[in-house]
């Protein structure tokens, strides 16, 4: 017995670890202007500052439930009462927020925690000047659970899993149990078992016949994204255990409506960022910081939930849209019936935002990216003998530079043209370089290192602007070949339109007539060569959404024109991916995707019949989580069926960097026939 209640002490105290993280990331996103809470402050020791990506994972769950909040306080305005109760609130600071906003008119709001949580909020607020002075008259002498009473504020030492003593309790806070109530829970419940949780909803929905339950929460628990996410929990001793009976935003509706809901909706954050968040404002958030973390982000925010369930017409009201309008198509893939087969090479590579180029059948050449040990000018080359792949280190004759994000092309005359990238979202890596791998010796199994010389290429003519993210893809005009870059991103344009051509003999930037409606803005796309023009499929657009259209440049008499290919079924809008054609069809590898269904594995787009197929990779002989952003690929053969994907992976919200540990392949002979 006294095993199992140190085994809960140390549980409750894990779970309440959470609580401190968390409020320090709030004042960081505060700190940094994503929203206005001048009390957040009061509840840290030390203000520390958080990454971008954190910073904003923050803003958009502030958002949600403050969100939620006033559409709660303006249903009710006219109500004599109404009431909050914030459950697992531990040191939330919407008392104050509201209070100093006079939003709080005929309101009281109720917090309940751990006891041990609300003595340390108790002993904070009695000992600031700032916190004690928003409290209106006090009650008498708080007793019993009550570690603060006041005429607008009640806060309350209880374990929220027991419901008996949290009605006693919440009753002698002065609870009234048929006003209007908003019911606060965020990342709370998901800490208990899950028959707890399901208990507190029950019992919320019996107690309050006039209440809106708000809840945000974790969902997706078996992708990559989420596995890691459990991981991170697990390490911290606070396992997330709902996400097993409960693992998407249906599942979540349905246990909301089972316990006694009358309704409820359930929108993943993506959703009500890009629905429920004026574009204005997500303009305001989005400029506030360098960021290019947009793969994280979104995941992240897919991994998230915001609900609402109601009880009462009134609280009907109160609820989040069903549909809110998005700018992202609700688009459902076509699935083919056959998964392709996933196999790990037995080689020790990582890495982000790396590029590749197959330089023969064979030999694949990677560049720049970021790793483990940082960021830095490291180039290899991946090497297919009797024995498989191995790496070689490369020897370049001059530093190409700390690159990520950049793009390297394979060039008709020979070598290869590397251009492009950054070190940081706010440098990009500029030059252009031609690099030649030396091949006087043929590279045999004992060889460790290769050789590369490389030459800065001076360039002629009005250059594109700084960029990463893009493409660079070989054309032909008239007999000759040029590079074709197109779109991208740079430190002041959050997506680049428009393309530029290299003359890859004379190294002279030319203008060519280019007809047709252009393509969107966008970066995070892929670019093929196909029948002397390019194909490009994807993106990420100026707004931050995802792109789904596949536009060809093709070769007229003049120049080019652009012509859009309206595919059939519409493929699902992703980016981040790669792409090769392959006997007149695009192959699209990977990438990021908003839709709800698991994550993109491919999709095969006939450039002929216009039509596409949604296809799954099986990952069950991969190992560890496979995160097909930030990566690139080669066919190994340019006219085999086999891809090799290389390095990608991810900064994974809060819970930790994750490097794909080994290149991969994939067989596509059973998609392709």
């Amino acid at each position: 017995m006294h095993w199992c209640f140190t085994l809960m002490f140390s549980l409750q105290a894990a779970v309440q670890g959470t609580n401190d993280s968390s409020v320090v990331s709030k004042v960081s996103a505060a700190a940094q202007g994503y929203f206005q809470d001048v009390f957040l402050q009061h509840f840290v020791c030390k203000v520390a500052r958080r990454a971008p990506l954190i910073n904003r994972g923050y803003y958009v769950r502030w958002r949600a439930v403050d969100h939620c909040v006033r559409r709660f306080l303006h249903i009710t305005e006219n109500c004599p009462k109404r009431q909050i109760l914030s459950l697992g609130a531990g040191f939330d600071s919407l008392y104050f927020r509201l209070c100093a906003g006079e939003a709080l008119d005929r309101a009281v709001v109720f917090e309940v925690d751990f006891p041990d949580v609300t003595r340390r909020k108790a002993a904070l607020i009695n000992s600031n000047i700032t916190l004690r002075g928003m409290l209106d008259s006090y009650l008498p002498s708080p007793t019993g659970p009550v570690c603060v009473s006041s005429a607008q504020y009640r806060l309350l030492g209880v374990d929220v899993r027991e419901e008996s003593q949290v009605e006693e309790a919440l009753s002698a806070a002065g609870m009234d149990w048929v006003a209007p109530t908003l019911i606060l829970s965020e990342v709370v419940l998901t800490y208990m078992e899950t028959q707890w949780s399901d208990t507190v909803i029950s019992w919320t929905a019996k107690l309050l016949p006039q209440s809106l339950f708000v809840m945000y929460e974790q969902i997706h628990p078996h992708d990559p994204f989420g596995r890691i996410m459990q991981d991170h929990f697990l390490k911290l001793n606070s396992t997330l255990h709902a996400l097993r009976q409960y693992p998407d935003t249906a599942a979540q509706r349905h246990r909301f409506l089972d316990k006694g809901w009358e309704q409820c909706v359930c929108l993943d954050m993506n959703l009500f960022y890009l629905g429920l968040v004026p574009e204005e404002e997500r303009s305001r958030v989005e400029s506030l910081e360098p960021f290019d973390e947009y793969e994280e982000w979104h995941q992240k925010c897919s991994h998230y939930f915001i609900l609402t369930a109601s009880q009462g017409s009134l609280m009907a009201q109160a609820l989040l849209p069903h549909a809110p309008v998005s700018p992202v198509p609700s688009t459902c893939p076509s699935w083919s019936p056959t998964a392709l087969s996933v196999q790990t090479v037995p080689v020790c590579l990582e890495g982000l935002g790396m590029a590749s180029s197959l330089v023969s059948p064979g030999q694949v050449l990677l560049t720049g990216g970021c790793s483990r040990g940082g960021r830095g000018p490291v180039t290899r080359i991946l090497l297919r003998g009797q024995e498989g792949w191995r790496a070689v280190s490369v020897e370049p004759a001059l530093d190409l530079g700390v690159r990520l994000y950049h793009t390297v092309t394979t060039l008709p005359g020979g070598g290869i043209m590397v251009y492009g990238g950054r070190s940081s979202p706010l440098n990009p890596t500029r030059g252009l370089f031609r690099v030649i791998l030396d091949l006087g010796s043929p590279l045999d199994e004992e060889q460790d290192t290769a050789k590369l010389w490389v030459d800065q290429m001076v360039c002629t003519g009005d250059p594109p602007l700084a960029r990463w993210r893009h493409t660079a893809t070989v054309v032909s005009h008239k007999g000759k070949d040029f590079v074709f870059v197109f779109g991208g991103k740079n430190e002041s344009e959050a997506a680049l339109g428009g393309g530029y051509f290299l003359s890859v003999d004379q190294q002279h930037w030319t203008e060519i007539p280019v007809e047709g409606a252009a393509p969107t803005a966008r970066h995070s796309h892929s670019a093929c060569s196909h029948q002397g023009g390019v194909v490009v499929f994807g993106g990420l657009d100026g707004r931050g959404v995802p792109l789904g259209d596949t536009v060809v440049l093709r070769p007229s008499e003049r120049g080019f024109c652009w012509d859009r290919i309206e595919v059939q079924p519409p493929p699902v809008p992703r980016y981040s991916h790669t792409a090769h054609v392959i006997g007149g069809r695009l192959v699209v590898v990977g990438g990021v995707w908003l839709h709800s269904d698991g994550v993109p594995g491919g999709v095969i787009i006939n450039l002929t019949t216009c039509s596409s197929v949604e296809f799954r990779l099986d990952t069950t002989s991969v190992p560890w989580p496979l995160m097909l952003h930030s990566f690139c690929s080669e066919l190994t053969d340019p006219e085999g069926p086999e891809l090799l994907l290389m390095g990608g992976g991810g900064n994974c919200f809060s819970f930790g960097t994750h490097f794909n540990l080994q290149p991969i392949t994939v067989d596509l002979t059973p998609v392709l026939g």
